[in-house]
């Protein structure tokens, strides 16, 4: 199969799809790769180190064409245009933005499969675990570089001081980024809070983990009881497809103490603060009702080379059997099958065709037929 890596557009988006390393093993395996000039350069990865592996540097025009191609984020609108029947495969996200993109989708026919509604046979998310990893560490880091004073936080800092924990954070959520960040503020020094609907994911961490981490009912009189105390607030809610739902209301961010900071990683699926909306790298925060809002919507493109290794490492058994197998081998996994949020002019993915009214292009990937 022909398949292409596309160079990233999006704000400070440094991120590639695939490492020249996993270029390679496609190689090996009969394939033909080609890659966008300077693709890769974001995260450490030369044009000369690609055409070491075997594969070819092409422009945008060619790196759209091929039958899989291959991204770290949605296509933005300038790229619309490269839209023709091909597979797509990277991070969608449809239900958190608006429907221009799903229908850019639907119009041109692409098989759309996304990176964060793939399952494995545990119902866990493969593709979407080390970005989450990585993100959850970040939201307690840019959390603690807010809070500073001389960036309109309240001056706080997260982190023991002759002993003491210091700092107070809240983490609404408990998959792998509500978990990550936890681990990480609770490391730093602080005093966590993990906010979960079953108290199942904190029993579970080992002892040494759970050192400055509380567990909390996560329900609305929990949150708005605790809110107000918090120094730090980290978003980490996650819906499958779907649009992530709004827990913390805007009364309940007015309630918060001026300074304060949220880090709302679900932005991504539309944020779970209701006073949320999307951010860049190149201008990340926005001051609402004296609370700082840190809603970037590609937060792990802040440390390419880690999570384009990280990514290449989960994706690249997929994009095998992809190119070995075409779109049928969707038929014999319908864990796979998850994935794919669009096909052949239809939405398949029940979530986002709710998330964006548009319940009426919804059809079920089996009642598609699948080149």
């Amino acid at each position: 199969m022909d398949i292409s890596v596309v160079k990233e557009i999006k704000d400070r988006e440094q991120r590639v799809a695939l490492t020249p390393d996993g270029a390679h093993k496609l190689i090996q395996a009969g394939h033909c790769i080609c890659v966008e000039h300077n693709a890769g350069a974001g995260s450490g990865f030369t044009d000369e180190q690609y055409l070491a592996a075997g594969a070819s540097i092409v422009d945008t025009n060619i790196a759209w064409s091929t039958n899989l191609v291959l991204k770290v984020k949605e296509p933005l609108a300038s790229e619309y245009s490269y839209l023709n029947g091909q597979i797509l495969f990277t991070f969608l996200h449809l239900s958190g933005v608006e429907a221009l993109l799903t229908k850019a989708l639907l119009k041109h026919k692409v098989t759309a499969i996304a990176y964060e509604t793939i399952e494995d046979k545990n119902g866990r998310f493969p593709l979407l675990a080390p970005m989450s990893a990585i993100a959850g560490n970040m939201a307690a880091l840019i959390g603690a570089y807010y809070l500073a004073k001389h960036h309109q936080g309240n001056g706080t800092q997260l982190g023991r001081v002759l002993g003491k924990r210091n700092g107070k954070v809240m983490v609404v959520g408990d998959g792998v980024v509500g978990m990550h960040s936890a681990i990480t503020a609770a490391g730093m020094g602080a005093k966590v809070f993990l906010c979960a609907r079953r108290r199942t994911k904190y029993t579970n961490l080992p002892l040494p983990l759970r050192v400055g981490i509380g567990y909390l009912k996560l329900n609305p009189v929990n949150l708005a009881e605790y809110l107000p105390d918090m120094d730090l607030l980290i978003g980490a809610v996650l819906a499958p497809g779907a649009r992530a739902p709004r827990l913390i209301t805007e009364s309940m961010v007015k309630q918060m103490q001026p300074g304060a900071v949220i880090v709302d990683v679900s932005i991504d699926q539309g944020g779970c603060v209701e006073t949320s909306r999307p951010t860049s790298h190149s201008d990340p925060i926005f001051i609402k009702h004296n609370v700082i809002h840190y809603c970037v919507t590609n937060m792990p493109g802040a440390y390419p080379r880690t999570s384009t290794i990280a990514l290449t490492n989960a994706t690249l058994p997929y994009i095998l059997r992809l190119a070995n197998k075409g779109v049928r081998v969707l038929r014999h996994d319908p864990h796979f099958a998850r994935g794919v949020n669009t096909c052949n002019g239809f939405i398949t993915c029940q979530p986002v065709a709710v998330a964006l009214q548009l319940e009426s292009q919804y059809k079920p990937l089996i009642e598609i037929t699948l080149n």
